[in-house]
């Protein structure tokens, strides 16, 4: 049963009303193939013209969809005999980053990812997608590994912030995330990054600050949530829809002031419309950024990937 989100409630009744005809032409014989063509034409339409028009807000809904394409599922398709690490050699693991060994098209990799989870259980385990300080501390090692063997690094992010627990500020979560973007800034192998959902805040950026950084079309990426943004702004998490705007954190923005390097197209309707056609496309655009990349030397890759973010600080300060 699909998941609709509120303002696809039209497109919700279109469907439903489909599926009624079929019902009916399927039991009593009825021939109502003409009638069916034509709302699916109308929902067809309908869906086009609300996904050409997202608000920001509205692209939050989509980017948080239930039934989205999550971490696990781009490993499963894009990722060959794919071997999991875990622990952060401190503390524990955490099952929130997702990580390992494996082979994107026949390339040596190191897979590195935020996961949600698709269910009540699994979101549990995976603690929501956000992670904790081993699970960054999880990510740092495992970078400096690919580091060490000269392999390529892939990361997932999709996050809406790390872990604001007691337990994890307690076990240095700060600086866990500062150490990861370090980490990112100092390997001397490539680092694609795209954004597959949410990218919230310092958790996202711990490993999102690549060479190459790409987002989905309806994905957001931003320093804050929009909740969170409206409670410390307004005092009233109620203004989201107002922060979202504000923020500024759509892929169109961002590709405008040079913040991402891509924006991947979603199918019609989202992701979450068509997951194995999404995932080929994000295959597709992390095949054409490393093939950007591999040629480059690299400490010459290392210099420019710092030159680029300490760039984007020098003309947001000015």
């Amino acid at each position: 049963m699909k998941t609709f989100l509120d303002f696809e409630q039209p497109i919700a009744d279109l469907e439903g009303k489909i599926e009624e005809l079929r019902h009916l032409s399927n039991n009593d014989d009825i021939n109502i193939t003409e009638e069916v063509g034509r709302l699916k034409e109308k929902s067809q339409r309908l869906l086009f013209h609300t996904y050409d028009n997202l608000s920001p807000w509205q692209k939050v809904q989509v980017a948080r969809h239930p039934e989205r394409p999550h971490c696990v599922d781009y490993i499963d398709e894009l990722i060959r005999d794919f071997t999991p690490l875990a622990g952060d050699r401190q503390f524990g693991d955490d099952k929130a980053i997702t990580s390992g060994l494996g082979k994107f098209r026949d390339q040596s990799c190191m897979v590195i990812g935020q996961e949600k989870g698709a269910n009540t259980s699994e979101r549990v385990r995976y603690n929501f997608g956000m992670p904790r300080p081993e699970g960054y501390r999880k990510a740092n090692r495992l970078m400096r590994m690919a580091d060490h063997f000269r392999l390529p690094i892939i990361s997932f992010v999709d996050t809406p912030g790390a872990y604001p627990g007691i337990g994890a500020e307690e076990r240095g979560q700060a600086e866990a995330i500062a150490k990861c973007i370090e980490t990112c800034l100092t390997v001397k192998v490539p680092l694609i990054s795209i954004i597959i959902g949410e990218g919230g805040s310092g958790g996202a950026i711990a490993i999102a600050a690549g060479d190459q950084v790409l987002m989905l079309e309806h994905s957001v990426y931003s320093v804050i949530s929009p909740e969170g943004c409206a409670s410390i702004l307004w005092r009233d998490a109620g203004a989201a829809q107002t922060a979202a705007e504000a923020l500024r954190l759509t892929a169109t923005d961002l590709k405008k002031f040079g913040l991402i390097d891509m924006v991947v197209n979603e199918p019609l309707g989202g992701a979450h419309r068509d997951k194995l056609g999404t995932i080929n496309a994000v295959g597709n655009a992390i095949e054409i950024a490393l093939g950007n990349l591999k040629s480059r030397n690299s400490g010459d890759l290392c210099a420019q990937r710092r030159k680029r973010y300490l760039k984007l600080g020098e003309e947001i300060t000015e």
